[in-house]
C-alpha cells in the first residue's frame, strides 16, 4: 500500500509526513503519512477516484472533536479546513452548506438571511461536516433536527444525495453508509427576525464565554452526557477539577473540558480521559462515553 502515488492534474495540496498537531484544537499528535487538502468538491472527487482501495482514509474538519495520538495516522488524511466552504440560500427557509463551513458561520449567515433556528450552532466549535457526522448539539438542539438532505461522497469519488430519512441520528451519533463521508447538507429553518436571531447569538456566546475555558487548548466536551445527568456534574462530584496527567488538566472552569497546559502529549490527554472515566465509574457507578474521537496509532 502506498499512501498517495501520483496526484497528476489535481489542484489541491499534498503534504507527506505532515504534522497533525497544527490541525487540531488540542495541538497534539503525530504525523500523517499523507495529508491532502482539496481545492474544491470536484478536486476531492478526482482525488478519491485515483486512490487504491486499500489506502486508509481519515477525514479531518475543524479538528475540534478529535484526539490524534502521538503515533500519527497511517494512509491519507483528507483535510477540509479552509476548503469546501460553499454556503448559499437554496429556497425559502433552505440553506445549503458544504462540509468545510464553520458552524458559527452558518449560524450568522442564517441570521443575516432572516432565518431562525440556527443560532445554537454558534456553540459548536467545529465545521458542518463534523456536526453532521456526530449530530453535534448545543443549548438544547442538535444538528440533524434541521437537516433536509445530506450529500456524501464515496471512495470512488461518486456523490450521493440522500434524504434525512435515510440516516439514523442519535445522541452524538449518526449511522452513515459504509465508506461514505459528508460533503454538505441542505438545512431547513423558519423565517424570523434577523435582529432577534443576532440577539440570541450574542446571548449564547456570552453564556459560552462565561461557562467554558475558551482561551485554552481543548476539544470542547470530552464525554457525552449520560441519560438524565451531566458529565461535568459527575466529574466535579469526584473532585477531579484540576486533576492532571503530564501536561493535561481537567479544566477548573468546566469539568467536562480537558486542556493542554502547553506541553501535553496526546498520551497525557488520553491517560487523563481514562483516569476520569475510571474514577467516575468507581465513585458514581456511571460509565461515561467519550464524545471525542480518538484517532491514530500509539507510538
Amino acid at each position: 500500500m502506498e499512501a498517495v502515488h501520483d496526484i497528476g492534474m489535481l489542484r489541491g495540496t499534498l503534504e507527506r509526513n505532515a504534522s497533525l498537531a497544527r490541525f487540531n484544537s488540542w495541538k497534539v499528535g503525530g504525523v500523517a503519512d499523507a495529508l491532502y487538502r482539496p481545492a474544491d468538491l470536484q478536486d476531492l472527487r478526482n482525488f478519491l477516484a485515483g486512490q487504491a482501495e486499500d489506502v486508509p482514509l481519515t477525514w479531518l474538519g475543524g479538528g475540534t472533536n478529535v484526539l490524534v495520538r502521538d503515533g500519527g495516522i497511517r494512509g491519507v488524511v483528507i483535510l477540509l479546513q479552509g476548503c469546501l466552504g460553499g454556503l448559499e440560500v437554496a429556497g425559502p427557509g433552505r440553506v445549503r452548506a458544504e462540509s468545510g463551513v464553520a458552524c458559527a458561520k452558518l449560524a450568522r449567515f442564517c441570521a443575516d438571511q432572516e432565518l431562525q433556528g440556527a443560532e445554537f450552532l454558534v456553540g459548536i466549535p467545529g465545521t458542518v461536516g463534523g456536526a453532521l457526522a456526530m449530530n453535534s448539539g448545543a443549548y438544547g438542539h442538535a444538528t440533524w433536527e434541521f437537516v433536509s438532505q445530506a450529500q456524501t461522497v464515496d471512495r470512488r469519488g461518486e456523490l450521493h444525495t440522500r434524504s434525512a430519512a435515510d440516516f439514523q441520528p442519535g445522541y452524538r451519533t449518526v449511522h452513515v453508509p459504509c465508506d461514505e463521508w459528508f460533503v454538505g447538507a441542505l438545512f431547513k429553518f423558519v423565517p424570523g427576525s434577523a435582529s432577534k436571531a443576532r440577539m440570541v447569538i450574542r446571548a449564547l456566546l456570552e453564556r459560552r464565554n462565561a461557562d467554558q475555558p475558551l482561551g485554552s487548548q481543548s476539544c470542547g466536551s470530552v464525554f457525552r452526557n449520560p441519560p438524565h445527568d451531566h458529565a461535568a456534574r459527575l466529574i466535579e462530584s469526584c473532585r477531579l477539577k484540576g486533576a492532571c496527567a503530564g501536561g493535561a488538566q481537567v479544566s477548573e472552569k468546566h469539568a467536562n473540558f480537558i486542556i493542554n497546559l502547553g506541553h501535553a502529549t496526546a498520551k497525557d490527554i488520553e491517560d487523563l480521559i481514562w483516569k476520569v472515566h475510571a474514577t467516575v465509574k468507581a465513585e458514581c457507578g456511571v460509565s461515561l462515553a467519550p464524545e471525542v474521537r480518538i484517532l491514530g496509532d500509539v507510538p
